[in-house]
């Protein structure tokens, strides 16, 4: 059985339509993989994309829920590919996350955040001032059940930042869980909730699959910064003073790219060079306003 979509996405072909569409729009927000580069590879056209934009005076900015790496070294990856992008340009969730603990939660400077993640989280947190404990031993899992009774409440942990971590283990979970469950006024935040992420031409489980075994045990649940949570955005438009009615989400994935500018009302446009298939946007009740089979199309 079909599905009937009221407004399907607008194929964008000839010259002069993407023209009038770049025309329409001051600022471009893209995801990346899938998008800029697929694994380590530029998919064909993107760079000349990119620098079209820029001589024509659009604000390019690279938004992703990849946690585990800090702008500089989302910087090393651009500039090994030979893209052209600046620190400023990057927006990734791990300083979503800090910005928005330093500039929203107004986070006081004696207390400290405990974090499940990589190095891309803590350095972002440094980078807006904010201390984070020091994991130390807790890559050290525990190894009897009789050692769950050393871990206690600590009044300094004024909030808990989950994001990806190739090194979690229940003495990271269980630390997490008790000073959320002893302290209601410590704040509860998730770099983003993807509950799997594409690899080696599979998926693997993503950081919601990690938050869902934090969660499970708890009667509270964190604020989501990565798309297509509101908070990303609301970070990105107070920070770049972005007006919403010009600005455009570019991505391949409905659930988090096309979501994300659909509920902040951005235009969006969904690139067919990741994972989202013809077949699955057919039926996909998330519909982009545009769609273009690949980035590097754009520049017809």
């Amino acid at each position: 059985m079909s599905t009937h979509l009221e407004n399907p996405a607008r194929k964008l072909e000839k010259s002069e339509n993407i023209s009038t569409f770049i025309d329409s729009i001051d600022t471009f927000l893209f995801d990346c993989d899938g998008v800029i580069w697929v694994g380590n590879d530029v998919i064909d056209g993107v760079k000349e994309v990119l620098d079209l934009l820029r001589e024509k005076g659009k604000k390019v900015l690279f938004v992703t829920n990849n946690s585990t790496k800090s702008r500089k070294a989302y910087l090393k990856k651009f500039k090994s590919l030979d893209i052209h992008a600046s620190e400023e340009e990057i927006f990734g969730s791990s300083y979503a996350a800090a910005f928005y603990i330093a500039n929203v939660l107004k986070f006081s400077k004696d207390k400290k955040v405990y974090v499940i993640g990589m190095d891309g989280v803590r350095d972002e947190l440094a980078s807006e001032g904010i201390q984070s404990v020091d994991v130390g031993d807790d890559h050290e899992n525990l190894t009897a059940m009789d050692e769950m009774g050393s871990i206690k409440p600590d009044p300094s942990v004024g909030a808990v930042l989950l994001g990806f971590d190739l090194d979690i283990n229940y003495k990271k979970l269980a630390k997490a869980f008790t000073y959320l469950h002893h302290d209601k006024d410590c704040h509860f935040l998730a770099t983003n909730s993807d509950t799997t992420f594409p690899a080696g031409g599979t998926v693997y489980p993503g950081t919601g699959a990690l938050l869902a075994a934090l969660t499970a045990g708890l009667d509270r649940e964190p604020v989501i910064l990565g798309k297509p949570h509101q908070p990303m955005l609301d970070v990105i438009v107070a920070k770049y003073h972005l007006d919403k009615e010009r600005t455009c989400m570019v991505g391949d994935r409905l659930d988090t790219d096309i979501e994300f500018g659909k509920i902040g009302g951005l235009k969006t446009l969904l690139v067919m060079t990741g994972v989202t298939t013809a077949t699955q946007l057919e039926g996909s009740s998330v519909q982009p306003d545009f769609v273009i089979d690949s980035l590097g199309h754009m520049k017809a």
